[in-house]
C-alpha cells in the first residue's frame, strides 16, 4: 500500500523526465529550487492501522546556519529527527555537524519514519542498502513537496551493518546530499550482538565527505560543465561534517570506527600514515567471515568499511593520520588527460582525511574475534542464468551518460531489466571506457582528429562522448549481492597495481566501484517484494544526468 498518494497539480513523470537539467547548469551554490512555481496540496499521509511499530519517529528536512569554518555560519539543508516511541537510543543526534541523527535499529523491529519536507524543493528519502517495499525505498517518483510528509513502515530484515540514508530526486540527489542531507542507519541482530565488538563510545561513525567553500564560507558546487561531467571534487576533506578531522579517543583502548565515503564522487585510497595495516572487519551489508588486513583500502561513493582500531598498546597524547594514498585515475576526454580539473585537491592525489589523537587513557575488554559471523553466501549454482549473465554497460554515448545506451525514464523499464519475484541471478556490471593504450596500441588525437584502431574516424563531439573514461560506483536497490569475481584484463595495468590490494570482494555489498574497463559479476536474490526499484552509478553527478535506470520485480 502506498504510504502518500502523489500531488496532482502537476505532471511529476513530465517534471521528472526533464529534472535532470540541474546537475548541468552552471550553479555557484546549491540552493536553487527545481520547483516550477506551481503549488499542491499537500496530501494526507497514509498509516497502516495494522502497523504497530517498535520505533516511531519523526525525520524532517530543514534549513539551517551551522558553523563549519571560522568566522560566518554556513547555510546548509539537514535531517533533524524526534522519537515518538521506541528505545530512547534508537535516535542519536549528530551534535555540531550538519550530518542528520543516527538511526539505530535490530534486525526484526518495526520501524515507522514520518518524513517532513521543509526545504524549499521537492524530496524523497532513500534507505541506502536496505531492504525494503517499494513504496518504501525512497524511488524518484515519490518526491513529495516542501511541506509535504511522507510516511515509511517497514521491518527491518537486514543483517548487521552500516546502512546509510540520504535523498533520491532525480536531478537534484547531487546538491541535496552535498548540502548536507545524509546520515547513518545501523543495524544489529543476534549474530552480531553475540561478538565481543565494541559499543557505545568506542563505536565511533566517520563519515568522509569533501567540500568547497566561498570567501563567506558559504558552499560552492557545481562551476563548470567539466565538474558535472567528472562529478564534484571539492578542496576541503570534512569528518562527520566537521572540518577539523580529529578523533579524540582514549588510549588503551579498542574501537570499531564506521567508515562512510559520504562524498559526491570522490575515491580514497584510505592508508596509515605509518604503514600499519587497516583491518577490516565489516563491508556495507554485513560484517566479514573473518578480518582481513589489508595495506590500503579503496573506498568508493556509498560505500562503508568497518575498521578495527587497536590503541591498548598506544600512550595518551599520539596521532594517528589516515591518509589518501595517491593513484593514477585520470579523466581522458577528447584526447585531452584531466586529472584533477580546477579543484585544488585532484581526485588520487595524497592528502590527510583525518587524524586520531588520544587525549585520555582508558580501557576496554573488546577483542578482535578471528571468526566473526557464517558468510552464508548465495550459492552460485543456484541462479538461472549463471552462465549467461545479464549485462549492464556502464558508459558515456554522446554526451550522455547511459546504462546499456539508454538514460533515466521515471517509470520506464525494458524487458532485460524485469526480473522474477523468488529468482536468483547473476548480473555482470560493466565499466565499458576501457583505457585507451591499454596494450592495444593505436592511437588518438583530440578535437575531431585520428583515433588509431578499428574505430576510425570520428567528430569532437563524438570523441568525448565515447571516451569520457571513468570510474562507475554502482548500486542496486532492495538488494544485497555477492561478488564472485572481477574482470580486469581491460583495466589499465599501472592503475590496477596501484589499488588492487584495496578491494575487497567479501561480505553482503549493495555497491561495487568499477574502474575503467572492468567488469564485475555479482549474484542476487530478487525475493519478498515485487515493484519498481532503481539501480544506477553513485556518482551523484552522473546519476543526476541520466545515468540510473529501473528495474522491475514482477
Amino acid at each position: 500500500m502506498k504510504k502518500l498518494e502523489p500531488p496532482k497539480a502537476f505532471n511529476r513523470r513530465a517534471f521528472l523526465e526533464t529534472a535532470g537539467y540541474g546537475a548541468a547548469t552552471l550553479m555557484l551554490w546549491p540552493f536553487i529550487s527545481s520547483c516550477d512555481g506551481q503549488s499542491s496540496k499537500a496530501a494526507s499521509p497514509v498509516m497502516d492501522p495494522d502497523f504497530i511499530p517498535d520505533i516511531d519517529l519523526e525525520l524532517s528536512a530543514v534549513e539551517r546556519d551551522i558553523p563549519i569554518l571560522s568566522g560566518p555560519k554556513t547555510k546548509v539543508w539537514v535531517f533533524e529527527g524526534d522519537l515518538i516511541t521506541g528505545d530512547k537510543e534508537a535516535l542519536q543526534a549528530s551534535k555540531g555537524s550538519y550530518l542528520g541523527p543516527t538511526i539505530k535499529v535490530r534486525k526484526g523491529q518495526k520501524i515507522r519514519i514520518r518524513f517532513q519536507n521543509n526545504i524549499p524543493e521537492e524530496t524523497i528519502v532513500h534507505w541506502h542498502g536496505m531492504h525494503v517495499p517499494a513504496e518504501d525505498d525512497g524511488h524518484p517518483q515519490d518526491v513529495i513537496h516542501s511541506g509535504e510528509t511522507y510516511i515509511y513502515e517497514y521491518e527491518v530484515m537486514n543483517r548487521a551493518g552500516t546502512y546509510w540514508y540520504h535523498p533520491h530526486p532525480h536531478g537534484r540527489t547531487g546538491p541535496q546530499v552535498y548540502n548536507g542531507l545524509a546520515g547513518l542507519l545501523l543495524v544489529t541482530d543476534e549474530e552480531e550482538q553475540q561478538l565481543n565488538l565494541p559499543k557505545g563510545e568506542f563505536d565511533r561513525p566517520v563519515v568522509i565527505q569533501d567540500r568547497s567553500f566561498d570567501e563567506d564560507n558559504q558552499l560552492v558546487y557545481i562551476q563548470s560543465r567539466m565538474d558535472s561531467m567528472r562529478g564534484f571534487l571539492g578542496d576541503k576533506i570534512l569528518i562527520n561534517g566537521n572540518a577539523e578531522k580529529v578523533l579524540n579517543l582514549k588510549s588503551g583502548c579498542a574501537y570499531r570506527l564506521r567508515l562512510l565515503n559520504g562524498s559526491n564522487s570522490r575515491i580514497y585510497k584510505l592508508a596509515w600514515e605509518d604503514g600499519s595495516p587497516i583491518t577490516v572487519i565489516g563491508i556495507d551489508g554485513s560484517l566479514l567471515s573473518a578480518p582481513k588486513e589489508l595495506p590500503y583500502l579503496m573506498l568508493g561513493p556509498a560505500k562503508r568499511a568497518d575498521v578495527w582500531l587497536d590503541l591498548s598498546d598506544k600512550p595518551e597524547g599520539i596521532r594517528l593520520t589516515m591518509k589518501n594514498e595517491s593513484f593514477p585515475l585520470e579523466v581522458m576526454s577528447g584526447g585531452m588527460m584531466m586529472e584533477g580539473g580546477e579543484t585544488s585537491l585532484p581526485q588520487g592525489s595524497e592528502y590527510e582525511v583525518f587524524t586520531v589523537k588520544t587525549t585520555s587513557s582508558g580501557s576496554n575488554e573488546y577483542s578482535l574475534p578471528q571468526q566473526l559471523v557464517k558468510s552464508n553466501y548465495i550459492d552460485p549454482s543456484t541462479a538461472e542464468n549463471l552462465n549467461n549473465p545479464r549485462q549492464f554497460s556502464f558508459a558515456m554515448d554522446h554526451m550522455d551518460w547511459t546504462i546499456n545506451g539508454r538514460t533515466w525514464q521515471t517509470t520506464g523499464v525494458v524487458d532485460e531489466e524485469t526480473v522474477k519475484l523468488g529468482s536468483t541471478e547473476v548480473w555482470e556490471l560493466i565499466n565499458s571506457s576501457a583505457m585507451m593504450g591499454n596494450d592495444s596500441g593505436g592511437g588518438m588525437m583530440g578535437d575531431g582528429g585520428m583515433m588509431g584502431g578499428d574505430e576510425g574516424m570520428m567528430s569532437g563531439g563524438d570523441m568525448m562522448g565515447n571516451m569520457m573514461q571513468m570510474p562507475h560506483p554502482v548500486h542496486i536497490h532492495q538488494v544485497q549481492f555477492n561478488i564472485l569475481e572481477r574482470d580486469v584484463s581491460d583495466v589499465d595495468s599501472q592503475l590496477w597495481e596501484a589499488v588492487k590490494e584495496g578491494f575487497i570482494n567479501d561480505g553482503w555489498q549493495d555497491t561495487v566501484l568499477l574502474l575503467p574497463g572492468m567488469k564485475a559479476r555479482v549474484i542476487m536474490e530478487f525475493k519478498d517484494f515485487k515493484g519498481l526499484f532503481v539501480y544506477h552509478c553513485h556518482n551523484l553527478e552522473h546519476e543526476d544526468m541520466g545515468m540510473m535506470r529501473n528495474f522491475k520485480i514482477t
